[in-house]
C-alpha cells in the first residue's frame, strides 16, 4: 500500500503529457481519419462499378466479302450409264456358262451356249427341204419347157394348114398345158423360197444358242448354271446382268418439290457415300424429269447427275447424299443474319439477367422484316431492306441495307456506307 501515491502521480505525470501533445501527432485522429478515406473510396469504387456494369457492351463482326451459295441436299442411288439384261429367246438346256461375276467382256464374246442338238436337227431339215424344193423347181420348169414347145408347134401347124389343122380343141388344150407348167413353175420357185426362209430361220435360231454380249463392259449379276432349263417362252428370264463402263456412272436422285424449281441441268454438285466416309465426290446435273413421283404422300422430281468414278471405288447400287449448289453468288458483302436482328435495348444477355416468362417466351420479331433475320432459310430473302447497327463515337447507329441470299447464317448485304471489314453489332450484353 506503501507504492500507491507513486504510482497515482506518475499516471497524473502521463495524462498530463499526452493531454499536452499537439493534434496532428495524435494516432486516434490519423486512425479515424483512414477509416474515413477508406470508406469514401470503397463508395466511390462501388458506384463506379455498378455504373460500368449497367453500360451495355457490344459485340461486334465484320462485314466480309465472299462467296455465297444456296444448297439443295437430295438422296439417291448409284446406276451403271447402261445396263443391260441378257436372256435367251429360245427355249432350251444351257450347256455352258463361260463368264463369272466381276469378269470384264468385249462386245460380241461368247458368254452363254445352249444345247444345240434339236437346233442342227432343225437345220439338217430345212436344207432337205430347200433341196427338194430346188428339185421341184428344175421339174416344174422343165414341164413348163415342154407344154410351151408343144404349144409352139401347133401354133406353127395351124398357120402352115391355114387354120385347117390342128383342131381348134387340141390348140386350146396346149395353151392350156402350157400355162399349166408355167403356174406349177411359179409354185415350185415360191416352195423353194419357203423352204430358204425357214432354213434362214433355223440357222438363226442355231446362231442364237450361243449368247454374246452385245456391249464392252463387266458381270454385275449371274443367275444360271451349267443344266439350267431355260424357258423362254413363259418369261423373259434374266441369265446375266451387264454393266457398261463403269468408270461413268450415274446418279438419280429425288428431289423435293419445293426445290425442284432452283436446280437445273448443268449445275455442279458433290455427294457423298457411306463407304467412302469424309469424301466428297463431284458431279454435273444432266437432267432434271418433269413427271413427278409420288411417296407417302411426298412429291419428288427425279434428277440425274453425271459421276466420274476412275479410280472404281463407287459401286452401282450404293446410296448417295447430294448437295446441289442451286445458287452462288461470287465476292459479296455478307454479315452475320444475328446482324439484321440486332435492334438496341433488345440484348439477350443484359446484365440483370431475362426473367423466366422471357425465356420461355420468345419476343416477337421487328416490325417490317419476314422471319426478322433476312430469310428464315437457306435461299430465303425476306424484305428487300433491313436494319444493321455501327458503332459511333461508343453508340450504335442504325444503317439501311438491302438484303439479298441468305444461307441461313449469312445474309448478302448492299448499301451505302457498307464496306468490307466494317464492324456491325450482332448482340450486347449489360444495358437497361
Amino acid at each position: 500500500m506503501t507504492d500507491s501515491p507513486n504510482a497515482s502521480s506518475s499516471l497524473d505525470s502521463l495524462l498530463g503529457a499526452q493531454a499536452s501533445r499537439p493534434w496532428w501527432k495524435r494516432r486516434r485522429l490519423w486512425v479515424a481519419g483512414g477509416i474515413s478515406v477508406a470508406t469514401a473510396c470503397g463508395a466511390w469504387y462501388w458506384q463506379s462499378h455498378s455504373l460500368d456494369a449497367q453500360a451495355p457492351r457490344y459485340v461486334t463482326s465484320p462485314v466480309v466479302r465472299g462467296n455465297l451459295a444456296i444448297t439443295v441436299t437430295a438422296t439417291g442411288t448409284l446406276q451403271p450409264t447402261r445396263l443391260v439384261a441378257i436372256g435367251s429367246e429360245l427355249s432350251g438346256i444351257v450347256s455352258k456358262v463361260l463368264v463369272d461375276v466381276n469378269d470384264p467382256v468385249r462386245k460380241g464374246q461368247l458368254l452363254i451356249e445352249l444345247d444345240t442338238s434339236k437346233l442342227r436337227d432343225a437345220v439338217a431339215g430345212a436344207q432337205a427341204d430347200v433341196q427338194a424344193a430346188t428339185a421341184r423347181v428344175r421339174q416344174s420348169a422343165a414341164t413348163a419347157a415342154e407344154s410351151g414347145a408343144a404349144l409352139a408347134r401347133q401354133e406353127d401347124l395351124a398357120r402352115l394348114s391355114g387354120g385347117k389343122l390342128p383342131s381348134a380343141a387340141d390348140l386350146s388344150a396346149a395353151r392350156a398345158a402350157a400355162e399349166r407348167g408355167t403356174a406349177d413353175e411359179a409354185a415350185a420357185r415360191a416352195s423353194l423360197a419357203q423352204s430358204q426362209a425357214t432354213l434362214s430361220t433355223q440357222q438363226t435360231n442355231l446362231a442364237k444358242a450361243a449368247i454374246r454380249s452385245p456391249i464392252d463392259g463387266i458381270v454385275l449379276s449371274r443367275t444360271v448354271e451349267p443344266g439350267n432349263a431355260v424357258a423362254a417362252s413363259l418369261q423373259a428370264v434374266t441369265l446375266l446382268t451387264l454393266a457398261e463402263d463403269l468408270r461413268q456412272l450415274k446418279l438419280s436422285v429425288n428431289v423435293d418439290e419445293a426445290d425442284v424449281a432452283q436446280i437445273s441441268a448443268g449445275q455442279s454438285a458433290r455427294f457423298t457415300v457411306a463407304a467412302q466416309p469424309g469424301r466428297q465426290y463431284p458431279a454435273t446435273i444432266t437432267r432434271v424429269a418433269y413427271g413427278s413421283t409420288t411417296t407417302d404422300n411426298v412429291v419428288t422430281y427425279t434428277t440425274q447427275l453425271e459421276v466420274s468414278n476412275a479410280d472404281l471405288s463407287l459401286r452401282p447400287g450404293m446410296t448417295a447424299t447430294a448437295t446441289i449448289a442451286a445458287t452462288e453468288r461470287r465476292q459479296v458483302l455478307l454479315v452475320p443474319n444475328s446482324a439484321l436482328r440486332y435492334s438496341p435495348g433488345g440484348a439477350r444477355g443484359a446484365a440483370s439477367g431475362p426473367g423466366l416468362v422471357s425465356k420461355l417466351v420468345p419476343s416477337p420479331p421487328p416490325m417490317g422484316r419476314r422471319g426478322g433475320a433476312g430469310g428464315a432459310g437457306p435461299g430465303a430473302r425476306g424484305s428487300s431492306q433491313g436494319t444493321v447497327w455501327v458503332l459511333d463515337g461508343g453508340q450504335p447507329v442504325a444503317m439501311r441495307v438491302n438484303k439479298g441470299l441468305s444461307d441461313g447464317r449469312n445474309t448478302e448485304v448492299t448499301g451505302e456506307g457498307l464496306r468490307e471489314g466494317l464492324a456491325v453489332i450482332t448482340d450486347q450484353s449489360g444495358g437497361p
